[in-house]
């Protein structure tokens, strides 16, 4: 457990994190933030931008009432601005956002008016400071991620596969794919910290076949390594059949049933993890309040499937699952870019 006090060394951190993304001298920046926002972070992003001689102002919001029949985690579509005019209309007038809201807002309906005419938005996950240190950005590693993002962005056809039974294909042709390197240097884009990660948005009836997590792969939005198989068949996006034995695939079923929303089932994004840096393990050194274990996403040659929402998919819900998953391969057109869980030569 750590101490939430705040250290020169991470404010360090959150400066070094802001010059990546150009921050200026005088600019305006927004820090948008809930009332139960991680404050440490709040306090850290004011201070360093104040450092840099930015010119910050705080947005924040009152943590709307839980209107879901399950705890809702790390879905990145919050819903804490509720669409509130005076709010967005403030944070798109800025020259950047921070945004530290609980869940995120990468899927969020309000983003597009965020950053349409300009602004950059960094959504700081809410991790402890302690890992935001360790996984600062690293500007060698963007080239790599955009050269594959291009390759990407021009493929057909994805295919994923695993000893462990995964044999899933996803029709990539005009499905957005976008690359997080951890920070925003242009006007208009999104990044997430900690990156490191490609990640597609599949469009509507383009993913089929069948995906199988194995003991020992991750369920993020639980925060918690499986220790029995669970196997799904995808049909036309959705999620279609959950099966497997013990607590997991219960739970995982359970929770699934429990919005009663069909685009809960739904394929969110699919991508791979490019980051190095970024540990596997890394949920066994952080109590669950302390992490929400967004390197586990970035870890370098996982496949990672994410239920929920899509935008591109026109599908939104609060319903979310982020799976890293690990020992598959990963082939785009003739391309193998990652072969039983390790990263090719290819990027």
């Amino acid at each position: 457990m750590f101490a939430d006090r705040i250290e020169a060394k991470w404010i360090d951190t959150f400066e070094k994190a802001f010059e990546l993304c150009k921050v200026q001298k005088g600019e305006e920046v927004a820090i948008l933030s809930e009332t139960q926002s991680r404050a440490l972070n709040v306090n850290l992003a004011e201070l360093a931008l104040l450092r840099m001689g930015a010119r910050p102002f705080h947005v924040v919001v009152p943590t709307p009432p839980q209107e879901a029949p399950v705890p809702v985690r790390s879905t990145g579509a919050s819903n804490s601005v509720q669409q509130l005019g005076p709010v967005v209309k403030a944070l798109a007038s800025s020259g950047m956002v921070v945004d530290l809201t609980v869940d995120g807002m990468l899927h969020a309906p309000e983003l597009p008016e965020i950053i349409k005419d300009g602004a950059r938005f960094l959504m700081i996950s809410d991790e402890h400071p302690d890992a935001l240190e360790r996984l600062l950005p690293d500007p060698e590693l963007t080239p790599r991620i955009k050269e594959a993002v291009k390759f990407t962005r021009s493929s057909k056809i994805m295919h994923v596969t695993s000893k462990a039974g995964t044999d899933l294909r996803i029709k990539m042709e005009k499905s957005p794919t976008v690359g997080v390197w951890g920070y925003c240097d242009r006007p208009g884009t999104v990044a997430h910290w900690p990156g490191g990660i490609i990640v597609s948005f599949p469009l509507k009836d383009t993913v089929n076949g069948k995906l199988v997590m194995d003991t020992g792969d991750i369920n993020l939005t639980f925060k918690r390594y499986l220790e029995n198989p669970i196997s799904m068949v995808i049909e036309n996006d959705f999620v279609t059949d959950i099966s497997g034995s013990g607590t997991d695939a219960n739970m995982f079923r359970r929770y699934m049933e429990a919005w009663g929303d069909k685009n809960a089932y739904g394929t969110s994004h699919v991508g791979w993890g490019m980051n190095e840096r970024a540990r596997y393990e890394a949920l066994t050194f952080y109590d669950k309040n302390d992490t929400n274990g967004t390197e586990i996403r970035a870890y370098a040659g996982n496949f990672l499937y994410s239920t929920g929402a899509n935008e591109f998919a026109k599908r939104f819900t609060l319903g979310h699952f982020d799976l890293p998953i690990g020992n598959c391969s990963i082939k785009i057109d003739d391309t193998v870019v990652v072969e039983e869980g390790t990263l090719t030569d290819a990027f």
